[in-house]
């Protein structure tokens, strides 16, 4: 017998071709179906490589009849089984997570498979005549000692499969342990891996899982994950806390902030009240718990223009020196200063270019700066407003609603305005105006246009032909209208805008 004919003999004892095979197919469709487990079959096949490397180690030992060949078998038989069931193994659990979407703990399958590896293992050695009895009580032994040596390390993968089958830790989760907190990415046999926020990994053993305490972030029976936040912040002493409340409410919960919670809403409360100072905080619903930091930040922006916008003071810390002298003067020329400011840009708007200059100072004396975030809405469509906007600095989008959304129909910048027709007539907002940016407006209410109206009432006249010219400009460009056609035009826009005002102002 030659030795080629003893390779095809140990071969076909060993069932070589069909593994092959087999871990061939098995290859193919894990790659195909579940990708992302290709890695768990590095182990069977290096079993693989190995047979295929022993073949001709075990057709020499049967060339020349030596007593090992047995033994030989029997390790590579065991080597093919351990091959084959742990290759299956993968083919099945990965393609159930894969195809079904279940996520089943890595110990579990792990334990799955290395029960039937064994009871395969013991099939094929009981075949080939070998004696489990003898080993069983060896082994015994050998466990023992092994036991003794690394209990530690025994109690990390008992608590490793403890923390699986019961659940209380899922992959996935966000947890804090002891000053440790983020993203559970992996529970291995010893050890349970931690992502943090600042790009770490952090290696917990599962022993101190189990034993000490574990707080999983956002979790709550039969709700969506969200993580509670709290952010604070503090307030003059001399605001009244329920404009507080109030200014904050709307900011938060008028547009939604990306990554809050819609429900339950943001609230804001009332914690304590210093000796110079009221501390107040904002409680809302995190979404996405890896940008805690950031949405902090975009609440923390709403709050600040909110307490601006109202004029609402933050707290001055009681240690503060001011180094300049606080003079009934000095307060008289930073009055005046701001005043001529404020009264300048008002001169941009054209529907007040009739106004003497004591008009315009009176109005102008009456313009609150107002703030906006990027993203905040200024005016809604539909909604009821008797403000007038100038922008100052900052770019916002027009936008009106079409069908089930919206469409951008222009964007205004430094120097022009919005809002005349509720200032004017308290006509319902046409249209929504969002901040693109930070955005910083002029704002000019009812009260004190109401006071010129009645001081003088022609001036509803003039600004009623002026906001007719504005609009009739814009048909005569539109439709090409003629001279005749624009003029009749202008004048019924001027007579229904001023009858509307008259109304509106209790003229009449």
């Amino acid at each position: 017998m030659t030795f080629w004919d003893c390779l095809v003999d140990e071969s076909r004892v060993l069932h070589l071709t069909h593994f092959l095979m087999g871990m061939f197919v098995t290859y193919v469709l894990v790659r195909l179906l579940s990708g992302q487990h290709s890695r768990r079959l590095r182990v069977p096949l290096v079993c693989m490589l190995i047979c295929v490397v022993a073949l001709p180690a075990g057709a020499y030992l049967h060339l020349v009849k030596s007593n090992a060949l047995t033994d030989a078998r029997m390790v590579l038989l065991c080597l093919e089984t351990f091959a084959s069931i742990g290759a299956a193994g993968t083919l099945i659990f990965g393609a159930i997570e894969t195809q079904l979407h279940v996520t089943m703990p890595r110990i579990v399958s792990d334990l799955i498979v290395a029960f039937v590896s064994v009871v395969g293992i013991s099939v094929v050695a009981s075949r080939l005549g070998v004696n489990l009895t003898g080993l069983l009580t060896t082994s015994a032994v050998v466990t023992a000692v092994i036991g003794l040596s690394l209990q530690d390390t025994l109690g990390n993968m008992v608590a490793g499969v403890t923390l699986q089958l019961d659940s209380s830790i899922r992959r996935g989760d966000w947890i804090k342990v002891g000053d440790v907190a983020g993203r559970v990415s992996e529970i291995r046999w010893r050890y349970t891996a931690i992502e943090t926020r600042n790009w770490e990994t952090v290696i917990v053993p599962n022993a101190q899982l189990i034993k000490g305490q574990v707080i999983v972030l956002g979790r709550r029976t039969g709700e969506q994950p969200r993580w509670r936040r709290w952010v604070y912040f503090n307030v003059d002493f001399r605001c009244v806390p329920n404009q507080v409340i109030e200014a904050v409410h709307d900011a938060l919960r008028r547009e939604p902030i990306q990554n809050v919670a819609g429900e339950p809403q943001p609230n804001c409360i009332l914690i304590d009240i210093s000796e110079s100072y009221y501390r107040f905080a904002v409680r809302y619903w995190l979404l996405d718990f890896a940008i805690d930091d950031p949405t902090d930040s975009v609440v923390r922006t709403r709050i600040i223009n909110a307490l601006k916008r109202h004029n609402l003071t933050p707290s001055i810390p009681a240690k503060a020196v001011f180094l300049t002298t606080d003079t009934a003067e000095r307060r008289e020329q930073k009055a005046q200063r701001d005043l001529r400011e404020r009264v300048d840009w008002l001169r941009r708007v054209s529907l007040f270019s009739t106004l003497s200059s004591a008009e315009a100072t009176h109005l102008g004396s009456a313009l609150s700066s107002v703030p906006f975030a990027p993203g905040e809405v200024l005016t809604r469509q539909g909604a009821e407003a008797h403000w007038l906007y100038i922008i100052i600095s900052g770019k916002v989008s027009v936008r009106v609603v079409q069908g089930e959304g919206e469409r951008e129909v222009a964007q205004l910048g430094e120097g022009q305005f919005f809002g005349e027709m509720g200032l004017l007539t308290g006509e319902a907002r046409t249209a929504t105006v969002v901040a693109l940016c930070d955005v910083e407006c002029f704002r000019l209410g009812k009260a004190a246009f109401h006071e010129l109206v009645q001081a003088r009432p022609e001036i509803a006249e003039e600004v009623a032909e002026e906001l007719a010219r504005r609009r009739t400009e814009l048909i005569v460009a539109r439709d090409d209208l003629d001279a005749e056609q624009r003029r009749e035009h202008e004048h019924n826009t001027a007579t229904d805008l001023l009858r509307r005002m008259r109304s509106f102002f209790s003229l009449e």
